[in-house]
């Protein structure tokens, strides 16, 4: 299928746009396009206008910084999964990026596909919404009206729906530095590599001394927005603990029941492997 007529408009600056889609309230933002141009092809989005991004100024930069509250991570709404995935000091800050980021589709939708675009598209599919979602950070909004940061927590709520409003351009996400004794570990399983994950598990392990005093897990394809579940108190059996809170579904990639099996595999496996890492960065074990 050939997508539904529409006008086009690529805006020179950030202005520009957000006045034209403050206008048009059948506009949609196009940045990568590797999931609004299928849709459109399909016919499951008709937008009156699209508004290409991708020449303002400014946005495609990922930023670090090391110290301080706003230790973390800064990916600018232009900056290619691919960039944010080759960038070193970036992993370094926040290893979990990485991780998940590599998992991502396949390399040509990489080099395309935009971290902050993969967030407001919010598929609960996809691995960087339940990221942020499990880092606990946040995406700076822009429009006429001003500026707002929208925490993780708040950006979500519903099957690809977020809380941005419609004249709304996300120009930055954040994502907060792993604490020096933290750990992270991130598992999926897909029919193919770069394929929608069936199951996708992240975990995030904090150290008090030397036991695990904190841990929360992430999960992909699990439920309708990206689940968070905190297991501090069932580390013998994550998995039984986060079935109790989530709901897996039936679809055409896979059952209910084979979900909640996945999530029963992966589960034990990732908070293991989180725990190591927390140990290892903060110089109890040598890496594997």
């Amino acid at each position: 299928m050939k997508p539904a007529p529409f006008a086009y408009l690529r805006p020179s600056g950030l202005e520009e746009a957000l006045a034209a889609l403050a206008r048009e309230p059948g506009a949609k933002v196009l940045a990568g396009g590797q999931s609004l141009v299928p849709l459109l092809s399909m016919r499951l989005a008709a937008p009156s206008m699209l508004i290409d991004i991708n020449a303002l100024p400014d946005l495609g930069h990922v930023t670090t910084s090391r110290e301080g509250d706003g230790a973390g991570v800064r990916v600018g709404a232009l900056a290619r999964h691919a960039e944010v995935l080759a960038d070193r000091a970036a992993g370094e800050v926040q290893p979990l990026l990485a991780l998940a980021l590599s998992h991502v589709a396949h390399a040509t939708i990489r080099n395309r596909g935009t971290t902050v675009g993969s967030l407001v598209h919010a598929d609960a599919a996809a691995e960087m919404p339940m990221v942020l979602r499990l880092l606990d950070g946040s995406v700076d909004v822009a429009s006429v009206r001003g500026r707002r940061t929208i925490p993780a927590a708040e950006l979500f709520v519903g099957p690809l729906e977020s809380t941005l409003a419609h004249d709304e351009i996300a120009v930055e996400a954040f994502f907060p530095a792993l604490p020096a004794t933290a750990g992270v570990a991130f598992q999926e399983i897909a029919r193919r590599h770069g394929d929608y994950a069936l199951v996708g598990v992240a975990a995030v392990v904090e150290l008090d001394g030397d036991r695990v005093g904190r841990a929360r897990m992430g999960f992909v394809s699990v439920s309708d927005v990206p689940a968070v579940v905190d297991v501090t108190d069932a580390l013998d059996d994550p998995a039984a603990k986060a079935l109790a809170e989530l709901e897996p579904a039936d679809d055409i990639h896979a059952t209910a029941a084979y979900r909640a099996h996945l999530v029963k595999v992966l589960a034990p496996r990732v908070l293991a492997a989180a725990t190591d890492h927390a140990r290892a960065r903060a110089g109890e074990v040598t890496p594997a």
